[in-house]
């Protein structure tokens, strides 16, 4: 039963050890980008490993709402046909509900020449501007107004430039690619940035006939064409997600199998768990990762890819809380990313925070407490806290864990730990 009284929430049972193996889905941050990139075919396109997650889900709704045919097929494929899409303008009502709706800014942009959006929403991780973005895009030759929260950017035609990123930013990276494959004549994006999804993202857009080169590197070249074409692509496994389950199985004390995974993409989290002493065994396509040692504290800097990832930060965080001595954990990517450190306190966590670092005294007990994610990844962080805390753990805020983590509380379950969704009143939080 839901309703204004009632709410989801995830149940925890702690004291447990993870023990098992999980199948890694396709990659959010690359889901999120590609989906829209479609829009810049009048041709048919079939991608296939999409996350069954909310993020794809209002992707979709907006897909269908511009005039995009839109069918799913057995498995986690998916079939976009955009040759009756003529609208520039998504609506607001789904725009709005999270922060990669973006990607529309320089998909439209290339397709129409213009795009009217509004700002868009998502996870509240602190200042997230989209200067580069419009940067971009004014080099290009677009003119950007920001108009009571609502951005028109028009064009009367694309054109090629070198363009420098003031700051290494995914989202700017990708949404300047995405504007400049249709621009006339050539674009260079400098200090750009490399994540794995870049990657991806100019691979779906090379089967539609792009000529985009230099991705994963710092300089991006893109020759623009004028027309793009049908294509089949199949998502790269989301990174996060196994880190997520790699850092939960260290944890928790326990072993897990993280399989169908680019190993490659997960080397800074595999050499950062080394160091804090867990022992991992790396195949060709899997990570096995066996908790049973000794914590050790250890210095973390999240950094831009190939740096620790930001997004692993949080469940990072609740590991080092199980490591007896001083860990140092300093953000670099986003302001307001320690969110979750008033509620893993709740918990007896001690971890003070100095600026962008948290200083985290580890080797201390966790007991359960009701906790609120705010954010997606301080969610995930909260279920391995609850893992390994005394207690039963209720967490509030699923709406955040569920737009990056499919079935979240099956994917436990099948490593052999209690995650359960419930329904409970807002009233008597315990019922």
């Amino acid at each position: 039963m839901k309703g204004a009284d009632y709410l989801e929430c995830l149940l925890t049972k702690g004291k447990q050890r993870i023990k098992g193996e999980v199948r890694v889905n396709g990659a959010k941050n690359a889901a999120v980008a590609i989906l829209p990139a479609s829009l810049l075919t009048e041709g048919a396109v079939r991608i296939d490993n999409l996350p069954k997650i909310t993020d794809i889900g209002r992707l979709v709704e907006i897909l269908k709402a511009l005039g995009a045919k839109v069918t799913f097929s057995e498995g986690r494929c998916i079939y976009i046909d955009s040759s009756d899409v003529h609208t520039f303008s998504p609506p607001p009502s789904l725009v709005n509900t999270f922060r990669a709706s973006y990607y529309l800014m320089g998909v439209l942009l290339g397709r129409f020449g213009k795009v009217e959006i509004p700002m868009p929403g998502g996870c509240d991780l602190g200042p997230r501007p989209i200067d580069q973005h419009i940067k971009g895009f004014t080099a290009l030759g677009a003119q950007v107004e920001l108009e009571q929260g609502l951005v028109k950017i028009k064009a009367k035609k694309l054109r090629g430039a070198h363009i420098y990123l003031d700051v290494v930013s995914v989202g700017a990276t990708i949404n300047i690619m995405l504007a400049a494959v249709k621009a006339e004549g050539k674009t260079v994006i400098e200090n750009a940035a490399k994540e794995p999804e870049i990657v991806d993202v100019a691979n779906f857009l090379n089967a539609m006939g792009a000529h985009v080169v230099g991705a994963g590197t710092d300089v991006i070249k893109i020759q623009g064409v004028s027309e793009l074409g049908q294509a089949e692509h199949t998502v790269i496994p989301d990174r996060i997600e196994a880190g997520t389950f790699m850092i939960a199985a260290a944890a928790t004390r326990g072993e897990a199998l993280v399989k169908d995974i680019i190993p490659k993409h997960l080397d800074p989290v595999i050499a950062k768990l080394r160091e804090v002493g867990v022992q991992l065994e790396v195949g060709p396509d899997w990570v096995k990762v066996n908790g049973n040692s000794e914590l050790c504290p250890v210095d973390v800097k999240t950094f831009p890819y190939p740096g620790f990832p930001t997004d692993l930060q949080a469940p990072m965080m609740v590991l080092l809380t199980q490591a007896p001595g001083i860990s140092f954990l300093t953000e670099n990517v986003f302001e307001g990313r320690f969110r979750h450190v008033d509620e893993l306190k709740k918990m007896g966590a001690r971890i003070k925070l100095g600026g962008r670092t948290a200083i985290i005294e580890g080797g201390h007990e966790l007991i359960s407490a009701p906790l609120r994610a705010m954010d997606l990844r301080g969610g995930a962080a909260f279920i391995i806290a609850g893992l390994i805390s005394h207690g039963e753990t209720i967490i509030t805020g699923v709406e955040h864990i569920d737009r990056g983590y499919e079935q979240i509380e099956e994917r436990f379950q099948q490593l052999g730990v209690s995650v359960e969704r419930r329904i409970i009143s807002k009233v008597f939080p315990g019922k």
